[in-house]
C-alpha cells in the first residue's frame, strides 16, 4: 500500500497557505484518532524503515547530508510517543543496514556518532523504553557497539514499550546468524547433525533470531516512496502488511502515522490461508 500523501512544495507558498495546510491537518489528525480509538485489533509490532534522510537534507539544500540524519533522528522520539497512544508494544527502527556500512569512512563515522547519540538520549533515566539492539555489532567500530550495549543495558526492567534499534543489520545476515548459533548450541550438547536434521523447523531458527522472544511485525513502514525491503526483518515480515508513504523520514507526521494505522485496520489479515 502506497500512502498517498505527498511532500508539500518546498518553495513559493506564503505563509497564510502554511498557516492554513497545519490547520487542516490537525483537524485531519483529531478525527483519524477518534476513529481508531475504537479500532481493538491495531498492531502489536510496527517496524519502520526511516527512510530518505539525505535525500530530504539535499531537496532542503543542506550542504551536509548528516544534517538530514540529525533531524531524523530528532524525529524518533515523537514517533515513540505515537506508538505509545496507539498502544504498540513492540516497535523496530531501521537505522543503519550492513550495505551501509560500506559508505564511505568520511560518511559513515558521522552517521554512527549520530545514531549512538540519539540511543543514548532515547535511553537517558526519563525514558521509559527497554531497548534491545539487533544486528551484527561486531562488524561495528568497538566504540559505537560497547555505546549501543550499554544503552541496552540501562533499559533493564523499563516497562514502556520495547524498541528494537537494528543497527548493521541484514535481513541474510541475521537468518545466517541464527543458523550458526542453532548449529554450536546442539554441538556443545552432543547432537549429530543427523539428528539435528530429522527435529529442525522453522521456531528452532525463529528461537535464535535477533529478536527471539517478540512477535513479529504485524506492520512495516517504509518513508521516502522506495517500495522494497532492502533486506529489513525478512524471515519476521513473512505475513507483515506494508504501507508505504512519499514523504521522507524527517517529513514524517503523526498524520501519516495515523494513516498507516487507519489502513492496517481496514485489512483482512489472512496469514496464508
Amino acid at each position: 500500500m502506497v500512502g498517498t500523501g505527498r511532500r508539500p512544495p518546498r518553495s513559493g507558498v506564503s505563509s497564510p497557505a502554511v498557516g492554513v495546510r497545519e490547520v487542516l491537518y490537525s483537524v485531519y489528525e483529531r478525527r483519524l484518532s477518534r476513529e481508531l480509538s475504537a479500532v481493538d485489533d491495531g498492531p502489536r509490532h510496527v517496524a519502520l524503515m526511516l527512510d530518505g534522510n539525505r535525500r530530504w537534507a539535499r531537496d532542503a539544500g543542506l550542504v551536509d547530508v548528516n544534517d538530514g540524519h540529525r533531524a531524523g533522528a530528532a524525529k524518533i522520539a515523537d514517533l515513540l510517543g505515537w506508538c505509545e497512544e496507539a498502544r504498540v508494544e513492540v516497535v523496530t527502527l531501521f537505522l543503519l543496514s550492513t550495505d551501509n556500512l560500506s559508505r564511505p569512512t568520511a560518511e559513515l563515522e558521522p552517521l554512527l556518532e549520530i545514531i549512538a547519540d540519539v540511543v543514548d538520549e532515547l535511553t537517558g533515566p526519563d525514558a521509559p523504553w527497554r531497548l534491545r539492539v539487533v544486528g551484527a555489532l561486531d562488524l561495528l567500530p568497538a566504540a559505537i557497539s560497547g555505546r549501543l550495549a550499554h544503552a541496552a543495558v540501562r533499559t533493564t526492567g523499563r516497562a514502556g514499550l520495547e524498541l528494537n534499534v537494528a543497527v548493521g543489520y541484514g535481513g541474510r545476515q541475521e537468518i545466517a546468524d541464527a543458523v550458526r548459533k542453532l548449529l554450536l548450541q546442539h554441538a556443545e550438547s552432543g547432537t549429530s547433525i543427523e539428528e539435528l536434521a530429522e527435529v529442525l523447523d522453522v521456531d528452532h531458527i525463529a528461537a535464535h533470531l535477533y529478536t527471539s522472544g517478540q512477535p513479529d511485525p504485524d506492520l512495516v513502514i517504509r518513508t521516502s516512496g522506495e517500495q522494497r525491503l532492502s533486506g529489513f526483518l525478512l524471515w519476521q515480515s513473512a505475513h507483515s502488511e506494508f504501507w508505504f508513504c512519499e514523504a521522507y523520514w524527517p517529513e514524517f507526521r503523526k498524520v501519516d502515522f495515523l494513516r498507516a494505522l487507519r489502513d492496517y485496520a481496514a485489512r483482512h489479515r489472512r496469514f496464508g490461508s
